[in-house]
């Protein structure tokens, strides 16, 4: 492929990784940052403002993802003494986990690839 690119031009690899349903996304690297943003911030609410998203697309993303999942990925309580949060369970930390690994290859496949066509 090399051969068939212009030489007075810089040319890169570029893709996303995203695991779907015949339905609709389940994890990708947005839906990565809101689950990494709720377990650092302990709020839907101020994970969607650290990543200059509404609250109602944020929620509708973590509904959408534990909807999906054999077991929640997000848990969130309502008032009491503290106030309500949200925590991540241990599945959506797994995920979490499992997501930034694939995340990883992809990014080493890439890399590969690039250094091999371009």
């Amino acid at each position: 492929m090399k051969d068939l690119l212009r030489t007075d031009l810089t040319f890169r690899l570029n893709g996303r990784l995203w695991v779907e349903t015949n339905d609709d996304r389940f994890m990708g690297i947005g839906r990565l940052e809101l689950l990494a943003q709720i377990q650092k911030q302990g709020s839907i609410s101020k994970a969607a403002q650290q990543m200059g998203m509404s609250y109602k697309r944020a929620w509708d993303l973590v509904s959408s993802m534990n909807a999906q999942s054999a077991s929640p990925l997000v848990l969130t309580q309502t008032g009491g003494k503290r106030g309500g949060g949200t925590e991540i369970t241990p599945e959506g930390q797994r995920m979490i986990e499992e997501f930034r690994a694939l995340q990883e290859r992809f990014q080493a496949f890439m890399q590969a690839e690039a250094t091999r066509i371009l």
